[in-house]
C-alpha cells in the first residue's frame, strides 16, 4: 500500500533551500520513491494555512517512508532544511 509524504514549506533563505532539495532528491532514489507533486500556493479555498509551497512524495508503503526519513542521508539534511525554511511533514497512507 503506497504510503504518501506532505510537505508544507515556508523558504527563508532559498540559496539553502535548493541546496536541500538536490540532497533530498538524491536520498530519494535507493527508496523507489517519487515527487508526485511540488508546487506554489496559488489560493486557499476555505480554513487557514501558514504555507506557501507544497511537496508531495510517493513511496512503496509506510516502511520505506520511515526507513528513508530515519536514513543517514536524509538525518544529515535536516538542519539544513531547518535553516532554509519553516516545514511541517505530515505521512499519509492509500
Amino acid at each position: 500500500m503506497a504510503a504518501y509524504l506532505v510537505g508544507h514549506i515556508t523558504v527563508k533563505d532559498d540559496g539553502l533551500w535548493q541546496q536541500y532539495v538536490a540532497g533530498v532528491q538524491e536520498s530519494l532514489a535507493p527508496f523507489e520513491a517519487r515527487i508526485v507533486f511540488r508546487g506554489q500556493l496559488v489560493e486557499i479555498l476555505a480554513g487557514e494555512h501558514g504555507y506557501n509551497l507544497t511537496v508531495v512524495i510517493e513511496f512503496p508503503d509506510h516502511a520505506t517512508l520511515d526507513v528513508w526519513y530515519g536514513s543517514e542521508k536524509y538525518q544529515s539534511l535536516i538542519p539544513l532544511r531547518d535553516k532554509a525554511a519553516d516545514v511541517v511533514i505530515t505521512t499519509y497512507k492509500d
